[in-house]
């Protein structure tokens, strides 16, 4: 697992995106208690359906999403739903339902699948349909590979209605809802670029008894390089950080992702950081994060690091691994030598240092003489040194 490199909006936030964009969405109430999820059903009136928020598929398996035919039925469902645990169908999870999004049910006349992603291979966008909506897309592309309909998007061509239309063609979708169908789709892909999504899914996108195309779902995955673009989006972050570390490493400004080893991970750079995770896993360890603390590491940020680390109880022990080019070594001498000053660190640490005044580093930190570290010479011989004294402490 490697740090996210996207913000993942809940289903109502997707939804509020879409609406803004003009694609048909159904009208609905977020709500964080039973009793507001109660008096948003009373709003919207019966049927409606209370689902739970959680950046997960597989809800309505796992009890998330519940029909309401009238009051009584809207607080059983809320009380049920809200505060449970959901895993996804592979395993992920849990994640806490901590809101609600109570919609009017809809009358519903088809199920189409739709999406749009960008294809990190061909460096294009690639739009995808199929008429057999209800699924998830490997269900789909498994049961009928030639029942999802996939175009790249041409950059010179862009997504227009003619676009649109010849992929809903391709689809099988019937004549009468091709129109509105493609109009959705053309509004989708203007939702996705001015949003800098990387990915914008919509299953099922319905047709309802009326004829009319209304998004029924909505997984929004938006660049978090591009936050600073929209503001609105990047405030729904820090909502999303329940983990004590990871919201401590925002803070902080970190690149942080917990993981459930126990071996606390601190590199420069992401590839560092990574290459890390995978040699330390060779060495038959387990990491307990990943903290990328950045080219051109201070003191400063190494103590930060380390704070966040020696949070999470489960760390045994650590390992520093660190490349200097912007950074310098005798820099991170002086974090670990400052932090050790300022922090109780508890355990056992790895260091291997290497590159720019690597040499100044290490000798620093021979004088400093510190209890529990240990100096190796390459990445390998810091794993596994790592790894056994994360096993014997």
């Amino acid at each position: 697992m490697y740090p996210l490199a996207a913000l993942d909006l809940l289903e109502y936030q997707g939804k509020q995106l879409f609406a803004g964009h003009g694609v048909p969405v159904t009208e609905g109430r977020v709500a964080d208690t039973v009793e507001d999820a109660v008096a948003a059903a009373e709003e919207i009136g019966y049927p409606c359906v209370i689902k739970a928020q959680v950046q997960i598929g597989g809800r309505g398996k796992a009890g998330g999403i519940k029909v309401a035919e009238d009051r009584g039925q809207a607080e059983e469902h809320a009380k049920a739903i809200l505060g449970m645990d959901i895993r996804g169908p592979r395993g992920e999870g849990p994640f806490t339902v901590h809101q609600v999004w109570v919609e009017g049910a809809s009358e519903i006349e088809a199920e189409y699948y739709a999406s749009i992603i960008l294809d990190r291979s061909a460096k294009k966008l690639l739009a995808m349909l199929s008429t057999m909506g209800g699924m998830n897309v490997e269900e789909i592309a498994e049961k009928d590979p030639d029942a999802l309909i996939r175009r790249h998007v041409e950059p010179s061509e862009g997504f227009g209605v003619e676009q649109a239309s010849a992929l809903v063609a391709d689809a099988g979708v019937p004549e009468e809802y091709r129109e509105k169908t493609a109009e959705a789709l053309v509004k989708l892909y203007t939702a996705f670029n001015e949003s800098d999504a990387t990915l914008i899914e919509v299953n099922p996108l319905v047709v309802t008894k009326s004829g009319d195309v209304i998004a029924l779902d909505a997984k929004v995955t938006i660049d978090n390089s591009a936050l600073y673009r929209h503001e609105d989006l990047a405030d729904l972050e820090e909502g999303f950080i329940e983990d004590e570390q990871e919201r401590m490493a925002k803070e902080k400004g970190l690149t942080y992702v917990k993981l459930d080893g126990d071996i606390g991970i601190l590199g420069n750079g992401a590839g560092l950081c990574m290459s890390t995770l995978d040699v330390v896993a060779q060495a038959g360890g387990d990491p307990a994060n990943f903290l990328d603390a950045g080219g051109g590491s201070k003191a400063e940020a190494i103590i930060d690091a380390l704070t966040v680390i020696t949070s999470d109880e489960k760390v045994r022990a650590i390992l520093f691994n660190i490349f200097g080019g912007i950074t310098r070594g005798d820099e991170i001498a002086k974090g670990i030598i400052e932090a050790s000053d300022q922090i109780d660190l508890k355990v056992p640490f790895v260091v291997r240092l290497d590159g720019t005044n690597s040499e100044e580093g290490l000798g620093l930190l021979a004088d400093a003489d510190l209890p529990d570290l240990h100096v190796e010479k390459t990445m390998l011989g810091a794993a596994e040194k790592v790894v056994e004294l994360a096993g014997t402490a």
